[in-house]
Parts: C-alpha cells; sequence; structure tokens
C-alpha cells in the first residue's frame, strides 16, 4: 500500500528541492547594495500625490472572480470536449447540467448589476 505512494513522495521531495535550490542560488547571487533608492516603494516610477491607500470599489474584485469562475468552466469542459466521441448520453446530460448551474450563476450576477461596469 505504501509503495504505491512511493513515487508521490519522492516527486514532492523532488519538487520541494526544485524550490529550494533555487531560491537559494538567486539569494546567493543577488546584488547586495542596499540603498535608499531601491528600498523606496516602487509607484510605477511616479512619486504618489495625495493619500496613496485608494480604496478600491468591490465591484472590481467581483468582476475578477466572476472571470475565474468561467475561466474554471473551460478548463472542467475542456477534457470532456476532447474525449467526446467516447462519451455516452449520461456525460452530455451532466455537461449539460453543468453549464446549466454556470449559465444560472451568471444570471444572478447579472440580475444582481454584477457585470454593470461604472
Amino acid at each position: 500500500m505504501l509503495r504505491s505512494y512511493a513515487f508521490i513522495a519522492i516527486l514532492a521531495i523532488v519538487a520541494f528541492g526544485f524550490a529550494v535550490v533555487g531560491l537559494g542560488f538567486a539569494w546567493l547571487v543577488r546584488p547586495k547594495k542596499p540603498n535608499p533608492v531601491k528600498n523606496d516603494t516602487y509607484e510605477c516610477g511616479l512619486q504618489t500625490v495625495g493619500n496613496t491607500w485608494v480604496q478600491f470599489k468591490a465591484q472590481y474584485y467581483l468582476f475578477a472572480l466572476i472571470f475565474v469562475i468561467f475561466d474554471v468552466e473551460a478548463v472542467f469542459l475542456f477534457p470532456w470536449a476532447v474525449a467526446y466521441n467516447q462519451l455516452g448520453l449520461y456525460a452530455l446530460i451532466e455537461a449539460a447540467l453543468f453549464i446549466l448551474m454556470l449559465a444560472g450563476g451568471l444570471l444572478y450576477a447579472w440580475a444582481k448589476g454584477a457585470l454593470e461596469w461604472q
């Protein structure tokens, strides 16, 4: 039983080691000459005018979350579309239900006005 998980454990160790070695190497070869200009906050190369802690509208975040939801929909439907010829009627009904649930979410967001850009 544990032998079947050995590959996953080895893969996790190699992935973790690869990340640690890469970050360690970057830390070793980085330039180490800090000065006030390098340590200053970067704001597109311009000095900020006024209050820099401007609160953004929640509308932007809602729009981004809706985009992510429908992006994930495409990821879930892609394998289904690739294997469409081998799948039966049951898979077609499941995909239609999945799309209908997401369409219901889209209609709900539309009715609440989350898609209106202001």
